[in-house]
C-alpha cells in the first residue's frame, strides 16, 4: 500500500499544511522540520505524484539525470555530458520513457537537493554524476526506495549500480609507453576535490609507476583546476622545477589549450620539450598543433548503455551494473622521447 501525504502527516504529528509546504520547500518551513520530513518520505517510501497519470499508473515514465552545475567543466561548455544525455534521451524515447536533467546550483547542497527531487516524485529513477569518494547522496539513495544509478563510482561502489569510464587504464597505458619512450619524471593532474576521480587517478598513478619501476615522488600529483587556467599554471610549475617533469597527464582535455599555451610562450614545443596526454578525444583539440594523445571514448555508445541499464535497474531492483567504460589510445607527435639536457 503506497503512503499518502496523510499517512506521512500522521507518522510525523504534524499538519498535512506543514508537510506539504516542507516537501515544496516553503520559506515558512523551519530548517528542522523540513529535514524530518524530507527524511521520513524518503526512508517510508513517499512521493508525491506528479500528474494525473501517476496517479493512474503509479508511475511517471521518466528518468532523471542530476548535473551539478557548478562543475568546472559545465561551466567551460564542455560537450561530454550533452552528448552522452543526447544519446540516452533517444535510447529512452525508444522505451517510451522521457528525460529530464536536474540541474542542482553550486549553491544548493546536493544531497537535500536530491531528497526533494525524492520526495516530489519527480521521476522513476535518477542518475547521479559527480561522484565522491565518501557520497551522502549515494548513502541516501541506499536508504529510499528511489532505483539510481551513478555515473562514477564511491567507496560503496559493491553496494550500487554504476558505469565509470576507465581512468585506470588511461593512466597505466599513457605512463607505460612513456617509460618505453624513456620517461623517468611523469607528471599528472588530479581534481582539487573529493570527488571520486580524483582518489582513482591518484591510486592509478601510483601503482602505475611502482609497476613501471619508476620512482615516487608527490610532488609529480598536481591538484588544480579543471580548465584551461589548470592546465598553463600545472605547466608553468613544471618549467620552474630544478629537475622538472617530462611528460604530463591530464585529467581532462581542455587543459591541454593551457598547455600549449605556456610552452609556446616559454618558446618550447609539446612533445619535443613536454609529452602531453588528456583523458578523452573531442573535437576541440583538433585546432591544437601537433593533435594531443587522448583516447577515444563512444559517447553515444554510453549514453545509451547508461539509459538500459538504468531501466534494467527500475525493472530489478537487485540488477547490479558494474561498467567500467573502454577508451581507445591514439598516439599523436605529443609523444616523444624525453629531452637531452
Amino acid at each position: 500500500m503506497s503512503l499518502n501525504i496523510k499517512d506521512l502527516a500522521q507518522h510525523l504529528g504534524i499538519s498535512i499544511g506543514t508537510v506539504s509546504r516542507a516537501l515544496n520547500d516553503k520559506p515558512d518551513v523551519n530548517a528542522k522540520t523540513r529535514e524530518r520530513v524530507l527524511n521520513a518520505a524518503v526512508e517510508l517510501g513517499y512521493s508525491a505524484n506528479a500528474s494525473g497519470r501517476s496517479l493512474r499508473r503509479g508511475t511517471t515514465q521518466t528518468i532523471a539525470f542530476m548535473l551539478e552545475t557548478g562543475q568546472s567543466e559545465l561551466r567551460s561548455g564542455d560537450n561530454f555530458f550533452m552528448r552522452v544525455i543526447d544519446a540516452m534521451q533517444a535510447e529512452l524515447d525508444d522505451q517510451g520513457y522521457d528525460l529530464i536533467i536536474l540541474p542542482c546550483h553550486s549553491a544548493n547542497d546536493p544531497t537535500e537537493f536530491l531528497k526533494r527531487v525524492i520526495a516530489r516524485g519527480t521521476a522513476d529513477a535518477i542518475v547521479v554524476t559527480a561522484t565522491m569518494k565518501n557520497d551522502p547522496r549515494i548513502e541516501f539513495l541506499l536508504k529510499s526506495r528511489l532505483p539510481f544509478l551513478t555515473l562514477g563510482r564511491s567507496r560503496l561502489e559493491d553496494q550500487h549500480p554504476w558505469i565509470d569510464l576507465d581512468f585506470e587504464g588511461y593512466v597505466d597505458q599513457t605512463i607505460r609507453k612513456l617509460v618505453a619512450l624513456g620517461h623517468k619524471r611523469i607528471a599528472i593532474t588530479v581534481p582539487p576535490t573529493r570527488s571520486n576521480i580524483a582518489s582513482v587517478l591518484r591510486e592509478a598513478y601510483e601503482n602505475a609507476v611502482a609497476e613501471t619501476g619508476l620512482e615516487f615522488d608527490p610532488g609529480l600529483i598536481f591538484e588544480c583546476e579543471v580548465s584551461e587556467s589548470g592546465g598553463n599554471q600545472v605547466t608553468r610549475q613544471i618549467l620552474e622545477m630544478p629537475n622538472r617533469a617530462t611528460a604530463l597527464l591530464l585529467n581532462y582535455e581542455l587543459m591541454a589549450f593551457g598547455v600549449y599555451s605556456a610552452l609556446q610562450e616559454a618558446g618550447l614545443s609539446p612533445g619535443k620539450d613536454l609529452s602531453v596526454a588528456t583523458l578523452r578525444r573531442s573535437k576541440l583539440l583538433r585546432f591544437l598543433n601537433p593533435p594531443v594523445t587522448a583516447f577515444e571514448i563512444d559517447l553515444e555508445q554510453l549514453g545509451r548503455t547508461i539509459a538500459r541499464e538504468v531501466l534494467q535497474v527500475l525493472r530489478d531492483n537487485s540488477h547490479k551494473t558494474r561498467i567500467v567504460w573502454p577508451a581507445t589510445m591514439a598516439i599523436t607527435e605529443s609523444f616523444a622521447p624525453p629531452p637531452c639536457r
